[in-house]
């Protein structure tokens, strides 16, 4: 999500914690394995000093080498499943969002901004044999799934356009979106309707549906959605269906929150 609320003394901060994090976070799918050179030119750190933050990650056991190249260990997991057991927002919204699946048929998430990604930390137990939709813990570029419409549309304008200025769009499907203008503008859509609804745009055959989640303050503080196939059942008839079930969690929720 955003920066923190509060201004912190920078005499407070531990200056080699957040480097370490940053060693952690350079390795991605494009990036499975880095060496020392490679952690520090995604960095910005000294080759010497990605080395020692490297071999520190591999002493505490988050990460393993064969002696040239780093990768990270499954004990890394632990960082991402401490929010998802410590934080509120995932355990509030349970049972609300296993109502909503259990009355139609669907898996329901719910999602959060990290940056320029979208972050699912919860999810109901879908009534399907086979359950379509994202797991806790999921990552995706914003501009390629619902939640990511509805959260953006609650920034104010000058925010929107420093988050689109700074966003790659890349494509992963025929329809997806190109650029900037086009992400802007389906966003304000999104604000003036208050849900969105998106079509093949990280996976082909899949439609999402999506409502912003607010507290009782007004402000947002992620996403509930819903993610199911293009076919059969028409996009209008999907929004007549899941749409009133999604607000009524939504409206279930924001005095809770």
């Amino acid at each position: 999500m955003d920066a923190p609320a509060i201004e912190i003394d920078r005499k407070d901060l531990i200056e080699g914690l957040g480097k370490g994090l940053r060693v952690i976070e350079a390795f991605d799918d494009d990036h499975p394995r880095l060496t020392p050179s490679d952690a520090a030119a995604r960095t910005g750190l000294t080759r010497t000093a990605a080395r020692r933050y490297l071999l520190s990650l591999v002493h505490y056991g988050y990460a393993m080498t064969d002696g040239r190249q780093f990768w990270l260990m499954p004990r890394v997991l632990r960082l991402g499943q401490s929010y998802l057991g410590a934080a509120r927002l995932p355990r509030l919204v349970q049972p609300f969002i296993q109502r909503a699946s259990m009355a139609s048929g669907e898996t329901v998430n719910v999602s959060v901004l990290d940056g320029h990604e979208v972050v699912y930390v919860a999810r109901s137990n879908s009534p399907r044999l086979v359950s379509i939709g994202f797991h806790p813990g999921a990552r995706a570029p914003a501009h390629v799934v619902t939640p990511g419409y509805v959260i953006l549309s609650t920034f104010t304008d000058e925010a929107l356009d420093r988050w689109i200025a700074a966003h790659e769009f890349t494509a992963f499907t025929a329809d997806a979106v190109r650029g900037g203008a086009q992400f802007r503008e389906n966003v304000l859509a999104a604000r003036a309707q208050g849900y969105w609804v998106t079509e093949q745009l990280l996976d082909p055959g899949l439609r999402g549906i999506a409502v912003a989640l607010r507290d009782r303050r007004g402000e947002c503080v992620g996403a509930v959605g819903m993610t199911v196939p293009v076919r059969p059942q028409s996009r209008e008839a999907m929004v007549e269906r899941m749409l009133p079930l999604l607000q009524e969690a939504m409206q279930t929720l924001r005095p809770l929150l």
